[in-house]
């Protein structure tokens, strides 16, 4: 039993890394990722708007908490899927590796100019300032540097995909030192940023009710970005693989 299980798994693994299996896997999951993405996010905001306590300190302010929190996680996070990814690509020259790592590369930017944006929209109020040069928050928009110089590497050098994919790979090897340091920057260094809200295996310091929403809106982004980045790839895979037989089936498939 447990042969078969590593068998198929296995199995899976390639499928996934080959071009067409990806496309026609991949369209399985797109439909129920966009549906409990709507459903979590409607769920999540409404929970964190409406039915959440206000802050003691900061009142109603601090709901955007459910907004920012949610996007500077997704910020660091789909980064370091695109490291990884990178990594892949570099070393085994995986080409769904590549078109995962190129189709994240604009969602991770834009909720890093989500995370940036209601970051300076909370910090106004709280520290009386729209901007400040801590380590967090330049860190965060080295981030955004980053995201933008993979996907303008991808674009200098398009008449090669495979070789634009691999620079912009190098980049995104190289660019996961920021994300530690976006993590630990509060700790390492002195921030206006208060520490860490939530913990995975310390104690927390917000309440379940607070917290409820925080941790549906995480889930609710990690879907979306799901749903968005298997679109994405899909639409990479047409466009660099335009000349093989299982793409033009397709093509054809859908004027029939």
């Amino acid at each position: 039993m447990h042969i078969q299980r590593t068998n198929f798994l296995v199995r899976f693994y390639h499928q996934l890394g080959s071009p067409p299996s990806f496309y026609r896997i991949s369209g399985y999951f797109l439909k129920w990722l966009l549906f409990i993405a709507i459903g979590l996010t409607i769920w999540g905001l409404y929970d964190g708007l409406v039915l959440a306590p206000a802050d003691y300190q900061q009142g109603d302010s601090f709901r955007i908490i459910y907004v920012h929190v949610p996007a500077a996680w997704m910020s660091m996070f789909i980064y370091a899927i695109m490291g990884v990814c990178g990594a892949i690509a570099i070393i085994w020259r995986m080409k769904m590796a590549e078109a995962v790592m190129l189709a994240s590369a604009p969602i991770g930017a834009w909720f890093t100019v989500i995370a940036l944006v209601t970051g300076s929209l909370w910090g106004k109020p709280m520290w009386g300032t729209w901007w400040e040069w801590d380590a967090r928050m330049t860190s965060e928009l080295i981030l955004l540097f980053l995201y933008i110089g993979i996907m303008a590497t991808y674009s200098a050098f398009s008449e090669d995909n495979r070789k634009a994919a691999r620079m912009a790979a190098l980049i995104a090897v190289v660019g996961v030192f920021n994300v530690v340091i976006i993590h630990f920057s509060v700790k390492w260094w002195s921030s206006i940023h208060q520490g860490s809200t939530v913990s995975l295996m310390g104690e927390q310091h917000i309440t379940w009710d607070m917290l409820r929403p925080l941790l549906v809106m995480a889930f609710a982004t990690k879907f979306y970005y799901g749903y968005s980045m298997l679109k994405r790839a899909r639409v990479y895979l047409l466009e660099t693989e335009s000349n093989k037989r299982w793409v033009q089936d397709i093509v054809l498939g859908e004027k029939a």
